[in-house]
């Protein structure tokens, strides 16, 4: 009897015990919910601090900077970017003043086959120099593959400069040819300069030759831009950009060379280029820092 007192007492004191800590965590849950609705109506802390959860505080804490100033800042100098340099675009004015530094020059047009063989044994005529740097076109014809000797010592300077900045070799299109075959290209390329006149191919001389620009970067195409028209301005050659072959077409002349007798050799290394006499390097350097600005 005694023992069903007591647990009815439990039954009824346990409840009333539990009852002020549910009514405490509700308030707090309400609270909470409120604070989200409305944040002002947070309870106050003990010292007037609003009562926060430790879970939105360490959330809360870790959103904020740690430092109010940054221990790497931006150079205040602007970087610099270089425009491109617009295309070096042909015309009838280029043209005739290339045949007439042909002429100047005592540069006789090549008439066929057996008169670009004898100037070619007489030295004349010497070989594209091939290099890791430069290329030829595996169309051209190997009775093709000459030009004059300034113009070699040209193809190997740029070769070497153009190899040095991009590690990329450039493409000889075309080099030499003779007034017969000429005639043959008017038939199939209407864009073919004429065999004949004031204003026909300077490839006839041997002094011309065509850079392919297909494969060439942004980059690249901008760089030789302002390195063959640093040496135009110079008088060192003529250059037109062609888009329908899509090359470079180069006219070089003897004032290139200050010993335009000089023969190169017949292969040119990049890593071991002939060598170069003062004022050459001089006209070099000068196209290479304009190359260099542009990127």
């Amino acid at each position: 009897m005694m023992l069903l007192i007591s647990c009815a007492l439990v039954l009824r004191v346990t409840p009333a015990l539990a009852a002020p800590a549910t009514v405490h965590r509700h308030h707090h849950a309400r609270a909470r919910h409120a604070a989200k609705l409305h944040p002002s109506r947070l309870p106050a802390g003990p010292r007037g601090q609003t009562l926060v959860s430790g879970r939105r505080r360490h959330r809360r804490a870790a959103l904020e900077p740690r430092h109010t100033h940054p221990a790497v800042q931006l150079s205040e100098l602007p970087l610099q970017r270089f425009r491109m340099l617009p295309p070096l675009r042909g015309s009838r004015e280029s043209l005739l003043r290339q045949n007439e530094r042909a002429d100047q020059e005592g540069l006789a047009r090549i008439e066929d086959d057996q008169a670009l063989a004898s100037m070619s044994k007489s030295k004349d005529l010497v070989v594209v120099p091939e290099s890791a740097g430069l290329h030829i076109d595996p169309r051209l014809e190997p009775g093709r593959r000459f030009c004059r000797p300034w113009t070699a010592h040209f193809l190997a300077d740029l070769a070497e400069t153009h190899y040095a900045r991009f590690h990329s070799a450039l493409q000889v299109n075309s080099a030499v040819r003779t007034v017969a075959y000429q005639r043959r290209l008017l038939l199939i390329n209407g864009n073919a300069a004429p065999a004949e006149g004031d204003t026909r191919s300077p490839h006839l001389t041997g002094e011309a030759i065509d850079i392919g620009k297909k494969g060439l970067s942004t980059s690249e195409v901008g760089w030789m831009r302002a390195y063959l028209l640093a040496l135009q301005s110079e008088g060192k050659l003529d250059v037109e950009e062609e888009f329908e072959q899509a090359c470079f077409h180069i006219s070089v002349y003897k004032s290139y060379t200050p010993d335009s007798s000089a023969n190169p050799p017949l292969q040119v290394a990049v890593k071991t280029p002939p060598a170069h006499p003062a004022a050459r390097i001089r006209h070099r350097h000068t196209a290479s820092l304009l190359a260099a600005r542009i990127r």
